[in-house]
């Protein structure tokens, strides 16, 4: 009996209708989706990548204003269809319900670039301050040679465990494994260390 009721509701639709229909509720499902995963943490826009961090950050800006993504793209399907929905049952012409829900769509994907680029303005800034390390104590990871002769590698607790450049002033090399601390930065992309 359900079945009969739905293929008569189906039957008495206009084609433009049946249109906006297949093209409101599939991508619905897929924008409760991705608002589902967004919550519950799988949302991989935004994945962290895990390589060497070895570079300066100071001028990493992040991502900007994004108008066309998967998401807002999603969006714009889900409130373009139901709007046309609610347009053709209440007797609106095609061209209206058209014109109508492709501006609803549009308005719905500013607002969710919006969303998103200010969200991405609130996430917590990373970028690695060295003169965080002054102070800290570390291991030498590659060899650094003596009086700014050369560069080498220290690893150290600072914002996480960091892998950093490394230069020295003192009299010899300092081996990979010894024990030094950091007394300043140079022009916060390279520490300064003496062996302790």
């Amino acid at each position: 009996m359900e079945i009969l009721s739905m293929e008569n509701w189906w039957g008495a639709m206009g084609n433009a209708e049946k249109i906006y229909w297949l093209i409101a509720v599939p991508s619905t499902v897929l924008f409760l989706v991705q608002l589902i995963l967004t919550f519950v943490g799988g949302d991989v826009d935004h994945i962290a990548d895990a390589s060497d961090h070895d570079v300066s950050f100071d001028h990493d800006q992040g991502i900007g204003f994004q108008f066309i993504s998967i998401k807002n793209l999603v969006g714009f399907f889900a409130i373009f269809g139901w709007t046309g929905v609610a347009m053709l049952h209440g007797g609106k012409t095609i061209g209206a319900t058209v014109f109508i829900s492709a501006i609803a769509g549009l308005l719905m994907m500013v607002i969710m670039a919006s969303l998103m680029y200010y969200l991405g303005k609130l996430t917590e800034d990373s970028t690695l301050n060295l003169s965080n390390a002054i102070g800290k104590i570390g291991t030498v990871y590659l060899r650094i040679p003596s009086k700014r002769s050369g560069m080498g590698k220290v690893q150290l607790n600072v914002q996480g465990f960091q892998t950093l450049d490394a230069i020295t002033d003192d009299e010899e090399d300092i081996k990979t494994g010894a024990v030094v601390e950091v007394t300043n930065t140079i022009n916060n992309e390279v520490l300064l260390v003496k062996k302790q």
